[in-house]
């Protein structure tokens, strides 16, 4: 695979904490690629690291050819990022945040309108063009905030954590928007808590825990490594205890054998169960 994004062994302190540590990770051009980890675990500082927001203490970053600490400038110039707290000024429209940062990105004063009209109309903003941008719902404003970042016409997007805040409705049209600029050509980072939307998008998943990358593979294979079949049991102790199986055989022989004093189903298992397997806590916090 031709790697857009190459990783060698970054690390980066803060004083005695070392929020990464010596993490490997390459990224296919084309890829929607999922970074999974609880709270903590240095998922937003290996992004900022990447988009060469904060400096490195050890490693090595090329992003596509470019090695970020010797050309900063022409890496950026190939990355987009959307950060959790939406950076737009509420005191402008839709269209003249999207004006400002095409100043910013130096786009050449000819090609801004043209560029801009593309992708209202490539996220579907046209009718929100005038609105200021603080009377738009979450879901809009991340739309917005997706193409400031994309009018570079950047090879690679960071999403860290989009959708947090946002209501299933809302969170499911941008997963389709994201599924759709990865479609056109864009490979697409995504930091995420949500657990059903790793599933959902990315054609592979990382998890790190404590700076370090514990698992990395396809949702399907990471899910196979604990079994196809999970059971799920709640008892009167009041604790819901999970076991995994490779078929649905030996899931339902489990289940019938654990008798009535149990509530029990019997399901296929996901990314949450082998998030928790492998790392032993749940996607915001300790088990």
């Amino acid at each position: 695979m031709d790697n857009i994004i190459v990783i060698e062994n970054i690390v980066k302190r803060f004083g005695d904490h070392t929020a990464v540590d010596g993490l490997s990770l390459d990224i296919g051009r084309g890829e929607i690629f999922g970074f999974l980890g609880p709270n903590g675990a240095g998922k937003t500082t290996t992004v900022r690291l990447m988009t060469t927001l904060a400096n490195l203490d050890e490693g090595r970053i090329v992003i596509d050819g470019h090695d970020i600490s010797k050309d900063p400038i022409k890496a950026k110039r190939c990355l987009g990022l959307i950060q959790q707290n939406v950076s737009l000024d509420k005191e402008l429209t839709v269209y003249e945040n999207m004006m400002h940062h095409a100043m910013f990105q130096k786009i050449p004063k000819a090609e801004r309108r043209k560029r801009i009209e593309e992708l209202i109309e490539y996220v579907e903003l046209d009718r929100y063009r005038d609105y200021m941008v603080n009377s738009l719902s979450g879901g809009w404003k991340k739309r917005v905030a997706i193409v400031c970042s994309l009018l570079h016409n950047p090879k690679i997007l960071f999403l860290d954590e989009p959708t947090v805040g946002l209501d299933i409705d809302a969170r499911r049209k941008l997963w389709d928007l994201i599924k759709k600029m990865n479609k056109d050509g864009t490979t697409v980072f995504l930091t995420t808590h949500y657990i059903e939307e790793a599933e959902a998008i990315c054609d592979r998943v990382g998890i790190i825990d404590n700076g370090r990358l514990i698992a990395l593979d396809s949702p399907k294979e990471l899910r196979n490594r604990i079994g196809r079949m999970a059971v799920e049991y709640y008892g009167e102790d009041g604790k819901t205890e999970y076991r995994y199986f490779p078929g649905r055989q030996e899931a339902n022989d489990f289940a019938t054998n654990l008798g009535n004093d149990y509530t029990v189903i019997v399901r296929r298992t996901n990314l949450e169960d082998c998030f928790v397997e492998i790392t032993g806590k749940k996607v915001g916090g300790l088990r």
